[in-house]
């Protein structure tokens, strides 16, 4: 049970700050955000694992910015559908 509360805001803290790290608006809710954020959690780590860099002494600075710049790639090219679809929602409801 902790587990998961403990990835969801991992999910939360990585996904805020790749947010933070684009530039301009995101218009994604934050639920959105905590799932880019664990996705590019754990995409972050397999990539870390693959070249070698998942465990190192001290802070895994390499692993964390993998983490987050995984987490902003899925927003810069996920977010526009959400968008979208957010868009085509609100204009076939006002017929």
């Amino acid at each position: 049970m902790f587990q998961i509360i403990w990835i969801i805001i991992a999910g939360l803290i990585i996904g805020a700050l790749a947010r933070l790290v684009l530039r301009g608006r995101q218009d994604i809710p934050i639920w959105l955000t905590i799932v880019f954020g664990i996705l590019g959690a754990v995409i972050g780590n397999v990539i870390a694992s693959a070249i070698g860099v998942a465990h190192t002494g001290g802070i895994d600075w390499i692993r964390h910015i993998l983490q987050v710049g995984v987490a902003a790639g899925l927003i810069v090219l996920l977010s526009p559908l959400w968008a979208a679809r957010s868009s085509r929602r609100r204009t076939s409801g006002r017929r």
